[in-house]
């Protein structure tokens, strides 16, 4: 299993209140959840006018089509033309799910 996680920052140049920014957050938020199976949520600047810090995880079994997806998130948002993408980190962290099941059910063997 292969989960992809990505911390997006962006700025709102033209942007001059709390107001203004959570009505771009949820358009932008609205719109991904819509069109991609992943989980975004704003995870830090929350007190910030121009500055908006989402997070998203996507989760399955091909780490390469987990690192595509995300991929393709922050090209949408991007193209979406609300803000402009400081930075995108982006870290694809795999673990063993056949080890962790198979010691989850041994005591039940």
């Amino acid at each position: 299993m292969f989960v992809g996680v990505s911390q997006i920052l962006m700025r709102l140049p033209e942007n001059h209140s709390l107001k203004g920014k959570r009505r771009v957050i949820h358009q932008i938020v609205d719109r991904v959840k819509n069109r991609f199976n992943v989980s975004i949520a704003e995870v830090g600047a929350h007190d910030r006018w121009q500055t908006i810090q989402l997070g998203l995880c996507k989760v399955g079994l091909n780490e390469n089509k987990v690192q595509a997806e995300i991929n393709k998130v922050v090209d949408f948002i991007n193209d979406m033309n609300l803000t402009e993408i400081i930075d995108a980190e982006i870290e694809i962290i795999s673990f063993s799910t056949r080890t962790t099941v198979y010691e989850k059910l041994s005591p039940c063997l």
